[in-house]
C-alpha cells in the first residue's frame, strides 16, 4: 500500500491506499493561513510540515484495515502556485506567499498594459494571476530584494515539504510548468524569464525532476512520520493534475472538473497547445506521462464562495441539497455572478477586479433562491471553462461540491452531458497512481475508473440551462466592461 498525502491550502489530508483501490478513512490536520493587510496571504512552512507529520502518523494507525500490507512509498500532492522561498537547508526565507496572495496585482496590471502577459502566454501557454510565481518574484525583486538574495530555492508547497523530508532540491514538472517552462522540452524558457525581468533570479529555480524520480526519507524525518528511513517518496503532480489522473482520466479529450474551494476544469491532450481563450488565461501542464499534457482553466470561484453565502445566511452545509430543492431551476429569476475572491478571477479570463453580484432580487426571493442562483452561476463558469478548453469526451467530476447530489444535477444540466463523479480523495489517488508507476508497478487506470458513479443529465435541465448560460455570458460581458473602468 501507499501512504498518500494531499497538502491543501488550509487542510492536509492523508490516507492509506492499496493497489486494488481500497482506502482507509482520510485523516485531516489544519494549517494556518495568514490573511494580512495589503491583500497578503501567507503560510508557515514549519506549520505545514507539522500537519504532514500529524496526518501520516494517524493514517498509519489504520494499516490493519488493509490487511497489514507493507508500505511501498509515501506519495505527496498539494497546492500549486504561490512562492515558497527556502535556503540551502530547506528552512523558509520568510513565510510562503500563498497562491491566494494579491500583493502583486499592480505588477500584473503593468504586464497586461505593456503586452508581457500575452507574449508570455504565446511562449508557454500560461496565463498569470497575482498569486503566480512570476509576479510574486517580480514584486519581491522590486520591494524586498534581500529576501531573494537570502534564498537558494524558489519553489512550491510540495517541493518545499519534499526538501524537508528527503533533503532533495527538486520540483515536479507540473509545478515547474508555471510559468517559465517549455512544457514540450521540459526545460525553462529563458525568453520567458527575460519577459518577466527575472533572468537574474534563474539560479533560484530547480530543474524539473525526470519522470519516475523517487526520493528517499531521511532518518530524522522518517522517525517523525513513523515510517522507515529510506522509504521512496514520490513528489507530485500538484493537486489539479493529480485529481485528473486520480479520477481516471487517461485518453486525450477526456475532461475533469474539480468542484473544490476553487473550480478547475482540465482536458488531456497529446500536444502542448494552449486553450483558445480570448484572454491569456489558463495553463498548459507537463505531466508524469510522456506525450501527455493537461490544458487547465483554474478559476478562483468554487465552494469557498458558497461557504461565504451559507455563513451569511446562517445555513449549515448539510442543508445544501434541501435548499436547492426548494428553489426551481433558474432560482425564481434570481441570477448571480460568482466572483467572490478578493484576488478577482484567473480563468477563463484574468481580471483582479472581478467581483460577484446578485440580480433579480425582490421581497419574494428567499435564501434558497440565493443559494441556487450562486450554485448555477458556478456551473455556468465551469461550462465557460470547458468550452474554452474544447473538451470533447467524458467528463469526470470530483471535490466537495460534486458530493452534493442536487448541485451535481445542476452541473450535468449546465454542461449538457452525464457526469462521472468520484467521491474519493482523488488527489491522493492520483499521487498514488504516479508513485506506483515510478516504482515500476503501475496500476490499471480503467480499474479505478469503475469506482465512479454517474449523474445523468436531464433533458429538461439541459434546455433550461442553455438559455440561462447565454444570459450569464451576456451579464458577464457587461460586468467586465464596468470592472475595466473601476
Amino acid at each position: 500500500m501507499i501512504v498518500g498525502v494531499d497538502i491543501g491550502t488550509s487542510v492536509t489530508k492523508a490516507q492509506l491506499i492499496s493497489r486494488d483501490g481500497r482506502t482507509t478513512p482520510a485523516h485531516e490536520a489544519r494549517s494556518t493561513v495568514y490573511t494580512l493587510p495589503g491583500h497578503r496571504v501567507e503560510q508557515d512552512l514549519d506549520d505545514v510540515v507539522g500537519t504532514v507529520e500529524t496526518v501520516v502518523r494517524a493514517a498509519l494507525a489504520d494499516a490493519a484495515q488493509l490487511a497489514d500490507e507493507p508500505v511501498e512509498a509515501l506519495a505527496l500532492t498539494g497546492q500549486g502556485d504561490g512562492l515558497w522561498l527556502r535556503d540551502a537547508s530547506g528552512a523558509p526565507v520568510g513565510r510562503a506567499l500563498s497562491w491566494m496572495d494579491g500583493r502583486a496585482a499592480d505588477r500584473l496590471d503593468r504586464w497586461t498594459a505593456d503586452g508581457t502577459l500575452r507574449a508570455l502566454h504565446r511562449r508557454t501557454g500560461v496565463g498569470l494571476f497575482p498569486g503566480s510565481a512570476a509576479p510574486l518574484l517580480a514584486h519581491l525583486a522590486e520591494h524586498e530584494p534581500e529576501r531573494l538574495e537570502a534564498a537558494e530555492v524558489a519553489g512550491y508547497c510540495v517541493d518545499a515539504v519534499v526538501q524537508r523530508l528527503t533533503g532533495a532540491v527538486t520540483v515536479d514538472v507540473s509545478d515547474a510548468s508555471q510559468p517559465f517552462l517549455d512544457v514540450a522540452t521540459r526545460t525553462y524558457d529563458e525568453t520567458a524569464l527575460e519577459l518577466c525581468g527575472l533572468s537574474a533570479h534563474r539560479r533560484l529555480l530547480p530543474d524539473p525532476a525526470p519522470s519516475g524520480t523517487l526520493h528517499r526519507l531521511l532518518p530524522d524525518a522518517a522517525r517523525r512520520l513513523g515510517l522507515p528511513a529510506g522509504l521512496p517518496v514520490s513528489a507530485g503532480p500538484f493537486d489539479i493534475p493529480a485529481c485528473a489522473f486520480g479520477s481516471g482520466v487517461a485518453e486525450p479529450g477526456e475532461g475533469n472538473l474539480i468542484i473544490g474551494t476553487t473550480l478547475a476544469a482540465q482536458v488531456l491532450d497529446t500536444e502542448p497547445r494552449p486553450a483558445l481563450a480570448e484572454d491569456p488565461a489558463g495553463m498548459v501542464l507537463a505531466t508524469p506521462y510522456e506525450g501527455r499534457f493537461l490544458r487547465v482553466m483554474p478559476a478562483m470561484i468554487g465552494t469557498a464562495g458558497l461557504d461565504w453565502l451559507l455563513k451569511l445566511l446562517d445555513v449549515k452545509i448539510e442543508a445544501l441539497d434541501a435548499l436547492l430543492v426548494q428553489s426551481p431551476p433558474g432560482a425564481a429569476g434570481v441570477t448571480a455572478l460568482p466572483f467572490l475572491s478578493t484576488s478577482g478571477e484567473r480563468a477563463p479570463f484574468v481580471d483582479p477586479r472581478a467581483r460577484g453580484r446578485f440580480d433579480g432580487l425582490s421581497p419574494l426571493a428567499g435564501r434558497a433562491d440565493l443559494v441556487r442562483a450562486l450554485c448555477e452561476a458556478v456551473a455556468y463558469s465551469a461550462r465557460h471553462c470547458m468550452e474554452t478548453l474544447g473538451v470533447t469526451s467524458t467528463v469526470t467530476a470530483c471535490g466537495g461540491g460534486a458530493r452534493s447530489g442536487e448541485w451535481a444535477r445542476i452541473f450535468a444540466g449546465v454542461l449538457g452531458g452525464d457526469l462521472e463523479v468520484c467521491d474519493d480523495a482523488v488527489g491522493i489517488r492520483g499521487a498514488a497512481h504516479v508513485a506506483w508507476r515510478s516504482l515500476g508497478t503501475p496500476v490499471d487506470p480503467g480499474a479505478w475508473r469503475a469506482r465512479l458513479r454517474t449523474v445523468t443529465a436531464e433533458r429538461g435541465l439541459i434546455d433550461h440551462y442553455a438559455e440561462g448560460y447565454a444570459a450569464y455570458r451576456q451579464a458577464l460581458d457587461t460586468a467586465r466592461e464596468g470592472w475595466s473602468t473601476r
